[in-house]
């Protein structure tokens, strides 16, 4: 019954004016630590599609126009980013020895989109349950520790909106991370971090196919559908005057629905899960993510890569 009035209470927060993503996502991580989460399989599930809606949502309150030409430059920023971390994974990986399919999909997760990556390649791969437990909550742990701290970092940079979106959207695991922080440092950041990071979730089908031809399977390849939806709300927004009003509170509904998205994620990683995840594939997953986060940092202080 407490755990369940916790919850209930959490949610309202998340859905109130005075809730943030970064305080949804730790009112989230304290209710995972303090209580028992009572619908943990439905929240999982829940979170999943709210996630996709709400970035669907969000493209009603963006310029097709903007998307466009971030997207041009995003597809190829990302396709170098993802070779990078799969490399420097792999490499890692066998450092620390680390068993190669959770070794796999953590690169994976951090190369591409996180959970979602993993859920899409972890059945091609054959990972068992535990596998699959140990690397998503190792992406969900530092997706946790990187939406409450990225947006400080950039301020204390003095990055740009510009800069800083580019650098949520190539060194932050989740989309829903990506679009937390993003949404915390301005609209600009907003609409370049959620373009620059659905183009580099589109590489979740080319990575699928190759690992199915690797591994010889034939698991069912899973196609982010929402990203397409995301873009043709865009469109909608762009070239359809008269639903600019309609659209605004999409927009609004949209960033609602990521606020308590954050709060179900959150909520989800609970002290277990932690404990299951272990040093190594932990440590793994620390290390490349920092690699990533400041060689993509460095390269777009220098000016060598520009949203």
């Amino acid at each position: 019954m407490r755990s369940r009035l916790l919850f209930f209470l959490g949610v309202l927060f998340a859905l109130s004016p005075w809730a943030s993503p970064p305080l949804a996502l730790l009112a989230g991580l304290v209710f995972a630590f303090i209580a028992v989460h009572p619908y943990a399989p439905e929240s999982r599930k829940a979170s999943k599609w709210l996630l996709q809606g709400s970035v669907v949502a969000l493209g009603f309150g963006m310029s097709f126009n903007q998307i466009l030409r971030t997207g041009k430059t995003g597809f190829l920023y990302t396709a170098l980013g993802i070779t990078f971390a799969l490399t420097v994974g792999e490499l890692i990986g066998r450092a620390l020895q680390v068993e190669r399919r959770p070794s796999f999909l953590i690169s994976t997760g951090t190369a591409i989109c996180g959970g979602s990556a993993i859920a899409a390649v972890g059945p091609i791969t054959g990972a068992t349950d535990d596998e699959m437990s140990v690397s998503l909550g190792t992406v969900f742990i530092l997706n946790s520790i990187a939406l409450l701290t990225f947006p400080a970092i950039g301020a204390a940079l003095h990055m740009t909106q510009q800069q800083f979106g580019l650098w949520a959207a190539l060194a932050i695991h989740d989309t829903s991370s990506v679009v937390g922080a993003a949404a915390k440092y301005g609209a600009i950041a907003l609409a370049i971090g959620t373009t620059v990071k659905l183009a580099r979730a589109l590489w979740i089908i080319p990575v699928s196919l190759g690992t199915a031809a690797w591994k010889h399977s034939h698991a069912k390849i899973q196609v982010p559908w929402f990203v397409f939806l995301f873009v043709l709300a865009a469109v909608a927004n762009s070239y359809i005057a008269a639903g600019i009003h309609i659209f605004t509170k999409f927009a609004v509904a949209g960033r609602v629905g990521l606020t308590l998205t954050l709060f179900l994620i959150g909520a989800s990683l609970s002290p277990a899960q932690i404990k299951r995840v272990g040093p190594r594939p932990l440590l793994q997953g620390i290390l490349l993510w920092i690699v990533v986060a400041v060689v993509s940092l460095v390269v777009i202080r220098l000016g060598w890569i520009t949203a």
